[in-house]
């Protein structure tokens, strides 16, 4: 007789749920991509500053925003990568600049005098005294002390080369810019997404106590003879399947809060209770010429590119301009004179005009990977200008497609639960079995989990489309209509 009963419940359809996950949404937009870790991307990773206490932080969107970016290994990476070059062009300034150096010396010296050409028969005509004898070797203590100046007076490549050392720290800033917008984008992501999957998890929560509900009337009718035991088995099996849909809302609940701890440094252990919900509002979206004019100004990789050229374009000037002769000033001013002795000045002045004679082959290299790199940076600008008018329609339209679905979702939501209230008010009032009513049950578990996927989806849509047209950073909250 069980196996009847079991057969029975096996062969209604949505009787059994399959477990729902967020990680692979019903819907996905091909330009939205869900949050997923990675342990070699260092903007999944972060910097913990502190272990993990006892009490539960309160955060907010805004506050898991601004730990990110205070945490981000990428973002942190790429800010020391601001420091190289700083350093760099700091180093190719100084070749432009005054160099001094001071210089002190003492020494005691050992003379060989023959070594010199020095002998009696060169001293006999100064007629020295009789009985003098030329010594071989002669001691010599001396001291000096000199300062010395080199300056770069006209050297047209090392200016060039100083001028694009600038424009990569304009190429740096700009990166780390990008990856701030990277970070926001995945923080109010992987939140959003643990907001879905609390959201799931109360969904099944209340789903379970109405299964509980809906067990305790069919062991009450069965009970009372008013309805058979097919009933109550059925009841059970759906209370059990619900309880399996909780436990599994539980551990993605769990380890989406892992995640987001991951990325906002903080420990894993962590608790954190979030404090927003999942907003909803539709979005007025600017007109595509518009929406490309602000992305042309605003994208922070399209932006470091077009810096990359113009740094690329001086390196280039400085490879043609190592024809040109340059002029530099050196020498230097001291005293030297014998140890405890008199000192006098020492001083030497010098310009130098350095001529390029014959070193083609080495300028025409230079040349050579210059241009090989100005059109490496003008084929990516190309192409990076009509990607970034691809990913503005796709973003556009999943907008678009997925503010429809939030809207059929909820309407699907509405009347699987008018279904379910009817199935039970009849099987309540001994009209008929709960077959109709656990079939109800499950056709708003699956249209609830619908819901959640929608309103995921349209909200990441929406910054997806912060992202591509440049102002996600400074602009998140007003695209989610928070």
């Amino acid at each position: 007789m069980l196996a009847l009963c079991l057969a029975a419940i096996a062969s209604a359809p949505l009787c059994a749920q399959d477990v729902v996950t967020f990680a692979v949404p019903s819907y996905a937009p091909s330009s939205v991509k869900l949050p997923t870790s990675s342990a070699s991307d260092p903007l999944y990773g972060s910097v913990a500053t502190a272990p993990a206490t006892a009490a539960a932080i309160q955060l907010s969107l805004p506050d898991a925003v601004t730990r990110g970016l205070e945490h981000n290994l990428a973002l942190l990476t790429q800010q020391q990568n601001q420091r190289i070059e700083s350093g760099q062009t700091k180093s190719a300034f100084n070749a432009l600049m005054p160099n001094l150096t001071v210089q002190g010396e003492t020494a005691t010296q050992s003379i060989d005098i023959i070594t010199f050409g020095i002998k009696p028969s060169v001293l006999a005509p100064l007629h020295l005294p009789p009985g003098f004898v030329l010594p071989t070797i002669v001691k010599a203590d001396f001291t000096s002390a000199q300062i010395n100046l080199n300056q770069q007076l006209f050297n047209l490549p090392a200016i060039e080369l100083y001028r694009a050392a600038k424009a990569n720290i304009q190429v740096a800033d700009l990166n780390t810019l990008n990856v701030r917008g990277n970070v926001v984008l995945l923080v109010s992501s992987a939140y959003l997404q643990t907001l879905a999957a609390a959201a799931q998890l109360q969904d099944e929560q209340a789903l379970l106590r109405s299964d509980s509900t809906a067990l305790d009337q069919a062991k009450d009718s069965h009970a009372a003879g008013v309805a058979t035991n097919l009933d109550e088995l059925r009841a059970r099996v759906q209370y059990q399947t619900q309880q399996q849909a909780v436990v599994n809302a539980e551990n993605t609940f769990a380890k989406d809060k892992i995640a987001l701890n991951r990325m906002i440094g903080l420990a894993a252990d962590q608790p954190v209770e979030l404090t927003d919900t999942a907003p909803y509002a539709d979005l007025v979206e600017l007109p595509l010429d518009q929406a490309k004019q602000t992305a042309y100004g605003r994208r922070k990789d399209y932006l470091a590119l077009l810096a990359q050229l113009r740094a690329a374009e001086m390196d280039r000037k400085a490879a043609k301009y190592e024809r040109v002769p340059y002029l530099s000033l050196g020498g230097y001013y001291g005293v030297i004179g014998a140890t405890q002795g008199l000192y006098h000045g020492d001083f030497v002045a010098q310009g130098t005009l350095h001529i390029p004679v014959f070193h083609e082959a080495r300028v025409r290299g230079d040349e050579e990977l210059a241009d090989a790199q100005l059109n490496q940076l003008h084929a990516q600008i190309a192409d990076l200008q009509i990607t970034i008018e691809s990913q503005l329609r796709m973003s556009m339209l999943d907008v678009q497609a997925t503010q429809q679905l939030v809207k059929v979702a909820r309407s699907n939501v509405d009347l699987a639960r008018e279904e379910l209230q009817d199935s039970t008010d009849r099987f309540t009032a001994g009209v008929d079995d709960n077959l109709p009513q656990v079939q109800a049950q499950a056709v708003l578990a699956n249209a609830q989990t619908q819901m959640v996927n929608a309103l995921y989806q349209y909200n990441q849509a929406k910054l997806n489309l912060a992202r591509n047209t440049g102002v996600v950073e400074t602009q998140y909250r007003a695209y989610l209509g928070e």
